[in-house]
């Protein structure tokens, strides 16, 4: 199976620009390339209530990140300070990723 490029990478800052966290910038925790999907640091939480495992338990409730699809973020670009489109760039034989807006290496 071909590998799957996300163009996003753990601790990469994204801006959402679509669904109920509309506007407001995290950074990447986690990425599920496979599934094209993303865990973003205190967004897109839901409360999740955890039972109780052994006798004298007590149970809870947790906020729980959940996945959110790529086609919901953009990167942002740390020269220019916009939600971007990222390119690639082919120089000296390495592959690196450029801001489409200002040209610069993300």
């Amino acid at each position: 199976m071909a590998e799957i490029n996300l163009k996003l990478k753990k601790g990469d800052l994204v801006k959402v620009v679509s669904g109920k966290e509309k506007g407001k910038q995290a950074k990447i925790l986690k990425t599920f390339p496979k599934r094209r999907k993303l865990i973003l640091e205190n967004l897109f939480l839901v409360k999740k209530i955890r039972r109780p495992r052994k006798a004298g338990e007590k149970g809870e409730i947790i906020n729980l990140a959940m996945p959110v699809s790529v086609s919901k973020v953009m990167l942002v670009c740390p020269s220019c300070n916009k939600a971007v489109r990222v390119g690639y760039s082919f120089k000296s034989k390495e592959k690196t990723r450029v801001c489409k807006s200002c040209g610069n290496k993300v």
